[in-house]
């Protein structure tokens, strides 16, 4: 059998994380997802530390999380009482973080930095079935408010330098995140509108053939693919994805299609 390719430590990964802490919980209808996530780890050589972008965190400016031993946030609601006593005690790196402000502020991006703000369920749910040992430093980026799609593009293209010192980039988002979609009978016009915009997102993000002009045109004008607002009412989950291809502004090199509750979703690796 030939060896899959590993992939640097400086790699970049948008994935869909799931429904809160399901993933977490044995969930059956998030086995597919659960398996995507330990693929792309046992992909990449273990990172030197991990910037997460969260679909969880956002902020008037971006903002950075600065602290030694950030505590986690329970931002979900109604899950079984376990779901509120997970451990994920990944050390933070206030050096990683002062490194990214210069950064963004170096390309005139206002930024700031937050030593209080904790890790939300859109770093320590992936990341606990990712990297277990919880040994990797970790830091987060939030969105910016207004989800301007171009301003998380150049959001991205401002942090890409991590990537050559074995820092992973990791957006944590969901390719179709319409909740009530998630929980409404499924018909065929609904699975054709999920495909669809699945289609449209893989061949925007890997078609090698184009231009990344029109690759870059495409993500800041996503509301014009097809059933745009079906799989994505509101795009948070979206845009960490618009951060990672700032970040690599090339095709990605492989994309994972799954099964989630029932929906199409997605991951790339660049």
């Amino acid at each position: 059998m030939e060896e899959q390719k590993k992939f640097s430590p400086g790699s970049i990964v948008y994935i869909s994380h799931g429904g809160g802490p399901l993933p977490l919980l044995g969930d059956r209808a998030h086995g597919q997802l659960v398996e995507n996530l330990r693929t792309l780890a046992a992909l990449i050589a273990k990172p030197k530390a991990i910037l997460v972008i969260s679909a969880h965190w956002e902020a008037e400016k971006p903002t950075i999380t600065g602290g030694e031993s950030p505590a986690l946030i329970y931002d979900y609601y109604g899950f079984p009482e376990e779901s509120y006593a997970v451990e994920y005690p990944a050390p933070g790196q206030p050096v990683l973080a002062h490194r990214i402000f210069d950064l963004l502020r170096g390309k005139a991006i206002e930024a700031v930095l937050d030593e209080n703000r904790g890790f939300d369920h859109g770093l320590f749910v992936p990341l606990k079935i990712m990297y277990p040992e919880a040994d990797i430093p970790c830091v987060q980026l939030s969105l910016r408010r207004g989800l301007n799609p171009l301003e998380h593009v150049r959001l991205g293209a401002a942090i890409s330098g991590l990537t050559a010192d074995g820092m992973l980039i990791l957006g944590s988002g969901f390719s179709f995140h319409n909740l009530k979609a998630f929980f409404a009978p499924a018909t065929a016009e609904s699975q054709s509108m999920n495909n669809s915009f699945e289609r449209w997102l893989i061949e925007t993000c890997t078609a090698k053939d184009m231009h990344e002009q029109v690759r870059r045109q495409r993500l800041v004008d996503w509301q014009l693919a097809p059933a745009a607002r079906y799989c994505h009412p509101r795009e948070e989950h979206l845009l960490p994805l618009h951060v990672c291809y700032g970040a690599a502004q090339s095709p990605a090199e492989q994309v994972f299609t799954f099964e989630v509750m029932g929906k199409m979703a997605s991951a790339y690796l660049w």
